[in-house]
């Protein structure tokens, strides 16, 4: 139940942060811009995670761990309660902007408390279940979300997202047992952390996994139009949610044991599926089981990353998970800029060969890592 509470909370994490890209035009209207400044308000959220993880990291670090996600809770629900009720565009982005750090505070914290929750041996899985909110909300949350905004206005999904998060909060005060965080005599050490052998591979492996996977998936409705299938969007999308579902199960089973093997497959199974998608677009049977077999890959890799730098850094691993943060919530805003540019520049099939190029060096990183990042056993 303890970890339901982590799980719940990285599902409404995601869900804030991504609910706007399905409501564009109703609050691109509400908030009279256009569409696409709009849909800066989920980049301003990203931005904001991204800067906020190792700062708050440091501010709350002799907090308990229980409090802080109480209060990064409080702020999503009162940012999500806000940004239903605002009606200026200059005050969303605010709004939007204190929520990422809402967020901030969320990640970092995810897989460092399921760890300790768990048994000797299952910290693994532990971290798998609390991470697993992240393609769960991306295969059921976002959609839901949406079609609660079409059925009663998009201000409507933003307040049962508040709900929800509420409930969570009630939640994890019943059943999260408390944590103390360091005491005052104890300091992140943000350089200290980073010589730590293997992280500083398992960061590039990261990066460019996330680069790779976000330069394709922001424009994916621009790759599906330029094959003819722009109509089966939302079908494709429930192919790729359906198996990273799927994922969540088959890697929480053996991450324990084969955290390397799991992260070696993961990235040649994405590397793969984006090569197909790239040589195999005119058959859309091939281009269904790309996104498959791509949702499958994808969907448990914060678990295995995280899981990593945890087994790598030890006593450490709350720095070393406020620099994992950093680094995948930049990597999601820097691959959308980069698929935007390759786009305008070179044309929309030029993002699956620089993603393809990304992957074989992520892959080559979680080769190379044997010793420290990606061990055989912990």
């Amino acid at each position: 139940m303890a970890l339901f509470g982590l799980f719940l909370s990285g599902f409404v994490g995601i869900l804030t942060e991504a609910l706007p890209a399905g409501l564009l035009p109703e609050m691109s209207r509400a908030l009279d811009t256009s569409v696409a400044l709009t849909g800066q308000t989920v980049t301003i959220y990203a931005l904001a995670t991204a800067v906020g993880a190792i700062p708050l990291a440091r501010l709350t670090a002799t907090w308990p761990r229980k409090r802080v996600l109480q209060v990064a809770l409080l702020v999503v629900a009162v940012t999500n309660t806000l940004t239903a009720l605002s009606d200026s565009y200059a005050l969303t982005m605010v709004i939007r902007f204190v929520a990422g750090l809402g967020t901030a505070m969320i990640w970092p914290l995810l897989g460092g408390y399921a760890a300790a929750l768990a048994p000797e041996g299952r910290q693994g899985r532990a971290v798998a279940i609390a991470l697993a909110g992240t393609p769960v909300s991306l295969a059921l949350g976002i959609p839901l979300g949406t079609a609660l905004g079409h059925l009663g206005g998009w201000e409507l999904a933003f307040y049962v997202s508040t709900a929800l998060t509420l409930a969570n909060i009630v939640w994890v005060q019943a059943t999260l047992p408390g944590i103390p965080g360091r005491t005052s005599g104890e300091r992140l050490q943000l350089r200290a952390t980073l010589r730590v052998p293997g992280l500083r591979l398992i960061l590039f492996a990261l990066a460019t996994f996330m680069v790779a996977h976000n330069i394709v998936y922001t424009y994916v409705t621009d790759y599906l139009d330029g094959i003819g299938m722009a109509e089966q969007i939302g079908w494709v999308l429930f192919a790729f949610g359906a198996t990273s579902i799927l994922s969540v199960v088959v890697v929480g089973a053996y991450i324990d044991r084969h955290l390397r093997i799991l992260t070696i497959a993961s990235t040649f199974v994405l590397a793969a599926s984006i090569l197909a998608l790239a040589l195999l677009s005119g058959a859309p049977v091939l281009v269904y089981a790309a996104a498959a077999a791509w949702g499958f890959a994808f969907g448990s890799s914060p678990s295995l990353f995280v899981g990593a730098a945890i087994r790598a850094t030890g006593p450490a691993a709350d720095v070393a998970q406020a620099i994992t943060i950093t680094v995948f919530s930049a990597s999601i805003a820097f691959g959308a800029l980069v698929g935007g540019l390759l786009i305008a520049a070179l044309g929309t099939a030029s993002i699956t060969w620089v993603a393809l190029a990304l992957l074989l060096a992520a892959a080559a990183a979680v080769l190379a890592g044997k010793r420290y990042a990606f061990p055989g056993r912990a």
